[in-house]
């Protein structure tokens, strides 16, 4: 078992009054964090239903990516799973601050780790490993329980409210080596030239700079390239990870699965076989994604304007 450090700082943490009512939500969250497991799945089961009926934009996105994504679906079913979806991400926020306010221990025993014999081999030939995560919906839970069986870096966006920011920075730091910005590519490569691990996700839409257009459910999707390039540099081994909830609310299962062909020198084949592993995983755990962020934001004609198929007068 890894003994989660951060030698790192999340700074001075905002004070001005103008962010108290924020400092007293997180107050109310910790308290949260303190009741029964099957409470707190309730509660995000309830946060989650709320959301769906008051978050009309959010929810017009997870359509439109189940209607690209599942056709095969009847409206009917279609409309079941995006309710399921606003179910399991609401869950997945309470899960957040279980990451951030309980630490890891607490669910540990809940815990099915996989595969994690092949990180270790590869450190112990002094190879880094770079997990190529996604954003399914117990995300920072999963890296605070991460964080007990590896010593792990991770690369973030920091969140635009500052008070939020530094909870999530300093929480984040009790657990994770290194938290790094997704643009510190040299932080990466640095990283895993170490022989460490990289905790990486590529599959939001970052627009048409440094991507490439292939298949995500048989659509094309703006895919960054960084992976293949951060894992040639970094001489890394590159496996996927993923982390579920139990169906049963039980518990929670985290595997590494064998080490797939990136980089192998073309990035469009690169990207391709990322997202097929992402797809795959996704057909058998459809809802516990984050079906709520535009996949499909930038077209692949450059003269249509980017997230026109998310206009809720989009006909296509």
């Amino acid at each position: 078992m890894a003994d989660a450090r951060h030698t790192g700082s999340a700074g001075t943490p905002p004070r001005h009054p103008k962010h108290w009512p924020v400092w007293f939500g997180v107050g109310v969250l910790v308290l949260l964090t303190r009741l029964p497991y099957s409470w707190q799945l309730g509660l995000g089961k309830g946060i989650g239903l709320i959301l769906h009926k008051v978050a009309r934009s959010r929810r017009h996105i997870a359509e439109v990516n189940i209607g690209l994504c599942f056709p095969e679906k009847t409206p009917k079913e279609q409309a079941a799973l995006v309710r399921q979806i606003f179910i399991d991400n609401g869950i997945g926020l309470m899960e957040t601050f279980m990451g951030w306010f309980r630490g890891p221990n607490w669910l540990r025993p809940k815990t099915e780790f996989v595969g994690f014999d092949k990180v270790r081999e590869a450190q112990a030939s002094g190879q880094g490993v770079m997990l190529l995560g996604a954003h399914y919906s117990m995300l920072d839970l999963a890296g605070s329980l991460l964080s007990t069986e590896l010593h792990i870096s991770v690369s973030y966006r920091p969140q635009d409210n500052p008070v939020m920011n530094y909870i999530m920075e300093r929480n984040r730091a009790r657990f994770y080596d290194e938290c790094l910005t997704r643009k510190d590519i040299r932080g990466f490569i640095r990283t895993l030239r170490q022989g460490k691990v990289l905790w990486y996700a590529q599959d939001q839409d970052f627009g048409r700079k440094n991507s490439v257009f292939v298949n995500f459910f048989g659509h094309p999707a703006a895919t960054i390239t960084a992976t293949s390039r951060i894992a040639k540099a970094g001489k890394a081994k590159v496996m996927p990870l993923t982390y579920f909830r139990k169906s049963d609310h039980s518990g929670y299962v985290i595997t590494v699965h064998d080490p797939i062909d990136i980089p192998s020198g073309n990035d469009e084949a690169d990207a391709q076989l990322a997202n097929d592993f992402i797809e795959q995983q996704l057909r058998a755990n459809p809802s516990q994604y984050l079906w709520l962020h535009k996949r499909f934001k930038t077209p692949v004609d450059p003269a249509i304007k980017k997230g026109s198929l998310y206009k809720k007068n989009n006909k296509a």
